[in-house]
């Protein structure tokens, strides 16, 4: 008897022993369990009777007759009294009708439904065994109960350190000690699955694993068994019926023709592409989203409630009863968003204004002289790739505006747009030495644009000029890492000599520790930018997606060089709701690991300044960082501007206009920026440029190939 009577100590136990006092061998066990005084009975099957002979319309005579049974559950130590099987459904499951009928509760009773983790599966294995829309339940899990689970496992301390599958089994004994339950300690590998999945009528699905979510589906779609999962955010529900459909991609095609064996190779972060696509990560909770950005800084793992668990638990029993007795229930994907409901019920949804029709363009009509020299001025850089200028030719001359009816945040008062033109009239001043048109360039302004550089033309010719002129139109920007590998010196001293010659200042920052100083303060900067609404609105509308149907401004995604799991966490980076979430958690540090790894990838950077803080200043470093930019492409280096977004900042009112929440934040970035530096006061920085050795871009910044209205080439 000593294996009865200590099974308790065995943690694996996970159900009922079911012992019949008209037997003899039960009758031994009973015996000896009530000797033994660790050992609690419990018998109140008098009520039971009770509650039975109650019934309406009247229990069958045979049910009544139905000899009652003794549950010893060895975890618990206690044995307790209960109806016989038959009479303990009925009165169990009473309160069911007429929701559930009789008759769709016998048929519900056959099924047989497999359940891969349970930590969510965990109260889907307690509802589907409460509703009693299962005959038997299969329960696999590796995993033990810790305490974290607690937030969304219905369980105890008591039960801490026990295997999961166990756990839930031994809770759905505490309800139903009749309901056969087996299960699955070692969890679910290639060697036992197909053991777990044979006769089954219903998989549910919710281990953490995507390799594994691929395997069970491949498995499950040969054995034509449907297959459901529940996630917990915004209640999304899946069905793949593959008992209706064989030929069903898994997990509606999302993945792609993907085989699970090489899923299990990639690491964690090859992953992450394929696990977003599976979630549908842009349609996803703005917290549950922004905490995706957190896991590994500020959280340990993915996030769950318990009341969003409760509700998967909800719509799989649902799924399962229309499974169960053959009514519709078509594959796909549903969410059961409780958080939108409610707010619709105080306030309906505000329709999005539709995005504004691109522009009506002129084309450039060809043929003028110097077509050439504005060509070129248009290859020029500008912060987002804006072009925020409008670049007129005549017989004559070339005159680059700032369009000043399209500011934006970071460009305050003009600075960037000035620098861009500065950059244009670099370009054109070397177009038009290449072809021996060079004549004087102008700054002023008018009524119609805050700063005009205007370049008239001459017969002049300036060779070293003329000698960049390829470089020019080859210029692109290169925002793939580099090696970090040393520059020469000579090419040092050849990129300092150029933006002197323009009449600008520069200071390079070639050391790791002014190269990690410059990381931090671009990574705390570009959080900033994130959470800031307004600087996120424009940042992202600043990038073209393929299909875009304005290609030809903005930054194409595709130059941004990212790994395919960044680029699609790009899905929650757009989000303006996610970014609100992360600013009222005060979160987000990753938001910033981008720009510092991009820093850090740096073999130098290139900070540009010039003394004075009117727009032609701002023009005239634009010049010199274009040089720069120019003869560090003739030299083979990748150059991607990466200044900080309070670069144009001159003093605090400035700040407060980027930022107002982040403005403190700010001016300790500012000042930081300012030692690292050595920018002095009666100076103003102009662009900061990383410099690395790497491959070509894969993609260079489009060009507009007409012009907006009133802008264009004309006599």
């Amino acid at each position: 008897m000593r294996s009865e009577l200590d099974a308790e100590s065995d943690i694996a136990v996970s159900s009922a022993r079911i012992l019949d006092e008209g037997v003899a061998a039960d009758h031994e066990v009973l015996q000896a369990l009530r000797a033994d005084p660790r050992i609690e009975f419990l018998d109140h099957r008098d009520d039971q009777l009770l509650c039975l002979r109650e019934l309406r319309p009247a229990a069958e005579p045979e049910l009544i007759a139905e000899s009652t049974r003794w549950a010893y559950y060895p975890w618990r130590r206690s044995v307790i009294g209960v109806l016989g099987p038959l009479a303990y459904r009925r009165v169990r499951l009473d309160r069911n009708r007429n929701l559930i009928t009789a008759t769709e509760q016998d048929r519900l009773g056959g099924l047989r439904i497999g359940i891969v983790g349970l930590s969510v599966g965990h109260v889907i294995a307690h509802t589907l065994a409460t509703e009693g829309v299962c005959g038997e339940l299969r329960l696999a899990d590796f995993d033990t109960l810790e305490l974290t689970n607690l937030n969304r496992v219905p369980a105890s301390v008591f039960d801490l350190g026990v295997n999961k599958a166990v756990l839930a089994a031994r809770r759905i004994a505490e309800i139903d000690p009749y309901l056969t339950v087996t299960v699955q300690p070692a969890g679910l590998t290639p060697a036992n699955l197909d053991a777990f999945l044979d006769g089954l009528d219903i998989v549910v699905e919710e281990c953490d694993s995507l390799d594994m979510k691929a395997m069970i589906r491949e498995a499950a779609r040969r054995r034509r068994l449907p297959v459901l999962m529940a996630t917990s955010d915004r209640g999304l529900m899946d069905v793949e019926r593959f008992d209706l459909e064989p030929t069903r991609p898994i997990l509606h095609g999302l993945l792609g023709d993907v085989d699970w064996t090489s899923l299990s190779g990639l690491s964690s972060r090859d992953k992450v592409p394929y696990l977003l696509k599976s979630l549908e990560i842009a349609q996803s909770s703005p917290r549950a989203a922004a905490s995706m950005v957190e896991v590994g800084h500020t959280l340990t793992t993915w996030p769950q409630l318990a009341s969003e668990v409760t509700l998967g638990a909800t719509a799989v029993t649902e799924a399962v009863r229309r499974v169960g007795l053959g009514e519709p229930l078509d594959s796909g994907r549903v969410r059961i968003d409780l958080t939108e409901a409610f707010d619709h019920l105080a306030q309906p949804p505000i329709p999005h204004e539709p995005a504004p029709a691109p522009p009506e363009v002129a084309a450039a009509a060809p043929g003028f002289a110097l077509d050439v020299v504005a060509a070129a001025a248009r290859r020029a850089p500008s912060a987002g790739n804006a072009q925020p200028w409008r670049i007129v030719a005549d017989d004559s001359t070339v005159t680059i505006s700032v369009a000043a009816e399209h500011p934006s945040a970071l460009d305050i008062d003009f600075r960037a747009s000035a620098v861009a033109v500065g950059a244009a009239a670099f370009n054109a001043r070397v177009a038009a030495a290449a072809h021996r048109l060079l004549g004087p360039v102008e700054f002023d302004r008018d009524e119609t644009s805050p700063l005009r550089a205007v370049l008239r033309r001459g017969d002049g010719a300036d060779p070293a000029l003329a000698t960049l002129y390829q470089a020019v139109l080859d210029r692109e920007t290169n925002r793939r890492h580099g090696d970090t590998a040393a520059i020469d010196q000579q090419v040092l001293d050849t990129l300092t000599a150029a933006v002197h010659q323009e009449g600008a200042q520069l200071r390079l920052l070639t050391t790791r520790t002014d190269i990690e100083q410059a990381a931090a303060i671009v990574a705390a900067a570009d959080r900033i930018r994130f959470l800031t609404p307004r600087l996120h609105s424009e940042m992202i509308a600043e990038l073209r997606w393929r299909g875009d149907p304005s290609p030809d401004t903005g930054i194409d995604v595709d130059s941004l060089e990212l790994h395919a799991s960044d680029q699609a966490v790009l899905d929650i980076l757009r989000r303006p709701d996610v970014m609100a979430s992360l600013a009222q958690w005060n979160a987000g540090d990753a938001l910033g690991d981008d720009g510092r790894d991009r820093i850090r990838a740096s073999s130098a950077l290139a900070v540009i300044s010039v003394h004075g803080d009117t727009l032609v200043d701002y023009a005239r470093g634009g010049s010199a960082a274009e040089a720069a930019w120019v003869v560090a492409h003739e030299h083979g280096l990748a150059v991607q501007p990466a200044s900080p977004l309070f670069l144009y900042a001159r003093d605090d009112d400035d700040l407060d206009r980027i930022s107002p929440a982040f403005a403190p934040a700010l001016r300790t970035l500012h000042e930081a920026f300012g030692e690292l530096t050595g920018i002095a006061s009666d100076e103003s920085p102009v662009l900061m440029l990383r410099l690395s050795y790497a491959p070509p871009a894969s993609v260079r910044s489009r060009r507009r190939t007409t012009h907006p209205p009133n802008v264009g080439l004309t006599r």
